[in-house]
């Protein structure tokens, strides 16, 4: 067994391998960037390494300086993570003509399958089923408009080297192809350094289902049953279950055996993932198809350890270093339900768009007896930066049902703080409790199906707005008696009103405070709060359910969240109501004629010139974000008065980038 390895990541996969190594007496090296010089990884490793500056392709993926650190430190093997270089033949290459091991598949795997055109091929040849498309190398945008002409529309436009999300655009249209094939051209480039694209039908009412593998190098090869990850936004996962409630045992069976014939006919060892998208609208089940192969630990993997009592990473350590996979297919285990939800630096509130900035606070749920897990590898008062994926953390839960784990996600979210960053804690609570998610109904195209106009928040039922009046009611009311105590006007118990006029979200509530219950609009509340005045959190009861509250203040206003939803409140004396002016809503000004960059990004292609005519949704100009490219659309019909940034440029959050008349 090896006595010390490195981790060739950053974050919370870097954090989460350290511990698993820790726990197996082996020594750990970390690898940082100038960006990362105080983040958790670098501080939980017995050593560190600094590569580079902050830009990952002048540090996480420069593999000669990796190479470097494994020497200077005696590192025996490398862990890649996800990402990076974790699928990067040349650089299994390179460690192993060091003598240094890749805890991970062989590079002949990795070239295999991480071309998505031969993958495809190899796939066929292997059996397995493969969704109809065009299996070769496109030139131009002409000739993919000609192809998705012969395949027929809606296509997928996906990037050869892609991954995570990147490099993918589903075109409705000949326009849609127009518009997004040099797009995905460079996202592929710009993120994998491979410009090559290919095209495939897009599978209507698709379900995204992945089976886990996992092989040693003495030819035992196992499935680790599946995963549903069809939550996703713009082709990135944002939910994640095992097992999946559309999967039956049957179909479990028949994709685990494609997947192992698959990962057979490369020499596959290691763990590993085959991704399927599958046809929800067939009930047989029968119609499943190969999208990729990937060659690595999955983002999503702690919901099958959850669900088989298998350490991933443990089991990749002990692969690379040759030892034999201690069980076999009818040992592996399904117990239980694991959910996991990722949680971005975003802000669903704005059309999910990216956030960067310092942790001013950030609090997570505590793992433990709860069935509660927090993968993550960021701190308080650490930096959400532009250099890397927006993900701050992964929340894991576990339950004996789907329904249980899914209730146990909604409770922890609602403890999860933070503070600083936009972040998608809300929305993701909001998927928690949605109806349809709770049916198990679940495509691809959920989110945009879902929310079409946005995101608001969350449903909030009366009985819910109930509760969180009379919590307001009574938090005003024991800050009027300190308040009254503390000025010296009285030497007895000072008096305060029982009656209060509540006011929620432009909703007035009338409050009358009881002997342990509340009159909210004459329904009787009964429960228990334990927030004080000056709390940022609390716990709350009330008929037939159980909240936690994150509390802030703003000006006179309580802002109050709980079960994915943000309330304003505010709280006067009843007899006071009605001679008090509520806070009126301003009126936002009219900005259409404006297109302001809505994250801080690059400005890599305008799409009009000063003094031309355009017209509602019209593409007016690409930022690039976080690896990510945003189209930016005309709100309006108008000319282009006037261009105001230049393509290259570097643009803040709402940087005017050209005018409209």
């Amino acid at each position: 067994m090896f006595t010390k390895i490195l981790i060739a990541n950053r974050g919370e996969i870097a954090c989460r391998v350290i511990r698993t190594a820790r726990r197996m007496g082996i020594a750990t090296v970390a690898v940082y960037s100038d960006a990362d010089a105080r983040s958790p990884h670098v501080t939980m490793a017995d050593e560190a390494v600094h590569i580079g500056p902050s830009p990952a392709a002048e540090s996480y993926l420069k593999a000669d300086r990796i190479i470097e650190a494994c020497k200077a430190t005696g590192a025996q093997a490398v862990h890649p993570g996800y990402g990076f270089l974790s699928e990067r033949a040349s650089f299994v290459e390179a460690l192993e003509a060091e003598g240094i091991a890749f805890i991970g598949p062989p590079a002949s795997a990795i070239a295999a399958m991480g071309d998505k055109i031969e993958s495809k091929k190899l796939a066929l040849a292997a059996g397995v089923n493969v969704v109809p498309g065009f299996v070769g190398e496109i030139t131009d945008t002409e000739h993919a408009v000609s192809i998705a002409a012969e395949i027929g529309y809606p296509v997928m436009m996906k990037a050869s080297a892609g991954g995570g999300g990147k490099g993918m655009r589903l075109a409705w249209s000949e326009q849609d192809v127009r518009e997004g094939f040099e797009s995905v051209r460079r996202e592929g480039l710009n993120s994998f350094g491979d410009d090559r694209v290919f095209i495939e039908k897009f599978i209507e009412d698709p379900r995204h289902i992945e089976i886990q593998l996992l092989g040693d190098k003495h030819g035992n090869l196992v499935h680790l049953n599946e995963r549903e990850c069809s939550i996703q936004r713009r082709h990135q996962k944002v939910v994640e279950e095992a097992p999946s409630p559309f999967v039956t045992p049957d179909m479990r069976r028949r994709m685990g055996e494609q997947a192992v014939a698959l990962a057979r006919a490369v020499g596959y060892y290691s763990a590993g993932t085959v991704e399927l998208i599958v046809s929800g609208a067939d009930p047989t089940g029968q119609s499943f198809y190969f999208l990729e192969m990937n060659t690595r630990l999955q983002v999503e993997h702690p919901v099958t350890e959850a669900i088989t009592g298998i350490d991933l990473v443990e089991q990749m350590i002990r692969v690379a270093a040759g030892e034999v996979l201690p069980f076999t297919q009818a040992e592996v285990g399904l117990n239980g339900w694991a959910i996991e939800t990722r949680v971005y630096a975003e802000d669903p509130y704005r059309g999910f768009l990216p956030s960067t900035g310092r942790l001013v606070r950030y609090n997570p749920p505590r793992a433990g007896e709860e069935h509660i897990r927090v993968d993550d590898g960021v701190r308080e008062g650490g930096e959400v930066s532009i250099f890397y994926d927006p993900m701050i953390a992964k929340l894991i839960t576990w339950a004996e049902t789907r329904e249980g784990a899914a209730d146990l996600q909604v409770e922890a979210l609602d403890r999860f703080e933070i503070e600083g960053p936009g972040h998608n804690i809300d929305f993701l609570s909001a998927l928690m409790q949605h109806p349809r998610f709770r049916s198990g109904n679940l495509t691809t195209g959920f989110i945009a199906e879902e929310y079409p106009e946005g995101f608001h928040g969350a449903p909030a039922d009366e009985n819910r707005l109930h509760v969180i009046a009379a919590i307001v009611a009574g938090n005003a009311c024991t800050r009027m008696a300190q308040a009254r105590r503390t000025s010296g006007q009285l030497n007895g118990p000072p008096s305060v009103p029982s009656e209060w006029t509540v006011r929620i979200d432009g909703h007035d509530y009338e409050v009358t405070l009881g002997d342990g219950h509340a009159m909210v609009d004459q329904h009787r509340i009964e429960g228990t709060c334990d927030w004080l005045p000056g709390q940022r959190t609390a716990s709350a009861t009330g008929p037939g359910e159980r909240l936690g509250l994150k509390v802030a203040r703003e000006g006179l206003d309580w802002l109050i969240t709980t079960h994915g939803r943000r309330h304003r409140a505010r709280a006067l004396p009843a007899r006071l109501a009605p001679l008090a002016a509520w806070m009126k809503e301003k009126v936002p000004p009219d900005l259409s004629r404006l297109l302001l960059s809505p994250m801080p990004g690059l400005l890599v292609k305008l799409h009009v010139a000063q003094g031309d005519k355009v017209a509602a949704g019209q593409p007016l100009a690409t930022v690039e974000a976080m690896k990510m490219e945003n189209i930016l659309r005309a709100q309006r019909n108008g000319t282009v008065k006037a261009v105001n940034a230049e393509v290259g440029a570097s643009l803040a959050t709402d940087a005017v980038i050209l005018e409209l008349e």
